[in-house]
């Protein structure tokens, strides 16, 4: 789940609670073949099976709801796998080629499920662990910190060892694991993507916006106070700085993606090198090479010329090539490219390709005669 899925979540959970309405969540566990969403995506869902966030394109919500009903009245959990290729049983012409494992539970009020939710509230790292084969108790794994037991001292040490090796691992993600003979599923929570854009011209809202949906953290540097407002720039961080002040005022880490986009020389200059000093993951000119070539031999005649393993990060001219022309549609190719190299992808034409669309090491091109 990104960052505004999670907010969904968190609503719906606060407003049973506050209720004194009984929920249910469900949680993909197991995706074979083909599937909509992948191993972690949840929904939570009410007793009159309305529900929150969605596991599938909608083939699977209505059964899942009656499954979770069950749930809520019994407090038994339940490991339901739906096979999308019997259409002897959904009955739609699917089509699909995949089969999904969905772990359903009652939403309870205890230290580890009231721990978790804190997790996804602060937008922390940390990894929740389930039992899927049937033995009680259940962790939530941060660096520092543990909640929870699975009830077996043994088994517990080894499995929080397990999570904080996914927490160190830089493509964690959600997958379940046997270990020493217990079913586990590992629900990994990250943080939600830093991206930083230097200015607040014309064409940073739609970027700033379009980021938000997709779950980043924005934040929005500009010497221009006027250009920094929340009307402008709804959900991001407003930072006005000048480039003297950025050591102090701007929050860029090596996890941070930047975007330089002041339209002026000078600043743009100066966001560049401070990006690249920063060890920024990945870092975005706007316009054409030549301008990012122009800012470069600026910087040298001022004395400053990085190793070129710095400059490596550098992407110009960013974005995906869509022939993009407005400022929604280059926001449309810079956030496609921040997504492909975010999650490992090379950012092509998905037609022809086989296998995996969710794993990188997994797409194959067919070959071509």
């Amino acid at each position: 789940m990104n960052r505004r899925e999670a907010e969904q979540l968190l609503r719906a959970v606060r407003e049973t609670r506050a209720a004194g309405e009984p929920a249910a969540l469900a949680t993909v566990v197991a995706v074979k073949g083909s599937a909509y969403r992948r191993e972690g995506t949840q929904m939570l869902v009410r007793r009159d099976r309305t529900y929150e966030c969605a596991l599938s394109g909608g083939c699977l919500e209505p059964a899942v709801a009656d499954a979770a009903v069950r749930v809520i009245d019994t407090g038994v959990p339940a490991l339901v796998r739906y096979d999308l290729t019997d259409d002897s049983v959904w009955g739609l012409g699917l089509g699909c080629t995949g089969a999904v494992d969905i772990y359903i539970e009652r939403v309870e009020d205890d230290e580890a499920t009231n721990a978790w939710l804190a997790v996804l509230e602060r937008g922390e790292a940390a990894v929740e662990v389930l039992s899927l084969s049937g033995s009680s108790g259940r962790l939530v794994v941060r660096e520092g910190a543990v909640v929870g037991s699975l009830n077996e001292r043994d088994l517990t040490n080894h499995v929080v060892a397990r999570a904080r090796e996914r927490l160190r691992a830089r493509d964690a993600h959600s997958s379940a694991e046997s270990i020493a003979g217990a079913e586990l599923f590992f629900l990994v929570a990250t943080p939600p993507p830093h991206l930083l854009i230097f200015g607040a011209g014309h064409d940073a809202p739609p970027l700033a916006q379009l980021a938000w949906s997709l779950g980043f953290a924005v934040t929005v540097v500009d010497v221009r106070e006027a250009f920094l407002t929340a009307d402008r720039l709804p959900g991001a961080t407003l930072v006005s700085a000048h480039f003297s002040r950025f050591a102090d005022a701007v929050p860029l880490t090596p996890d941070s993606f930047a975007l330089v986009m002041n339209h002026h020389v000078e600043r743009d200059q100066e966001s560049l090198r401070f990006a690249v000093e920063s060890g920024a993951a990945y870092i975005g000119i706007l316009g054409p090479r030549s301008r990012y070539e122009k800012l470069l031999a600026g910087l040298a005649g001022r004395g400053w010329e990085p190793p070129a393993s710095s400059l490596s990060r550098v992407r110009s001219p960013v974005g995906l090539s869509l022939g993009a022309e407005t400022p929604q549609e280059i926001a449309v190719s810079i956030l496609a490219e921040l997504l492909a190299i975010r999650r490992g992808f090379g950012g092509g034409f998905l037609s022809g390709s086989v296998g995996s669309l969710h794993r990188p090491d997994a797409r194959r091109l067919v070959a071509r005669s």
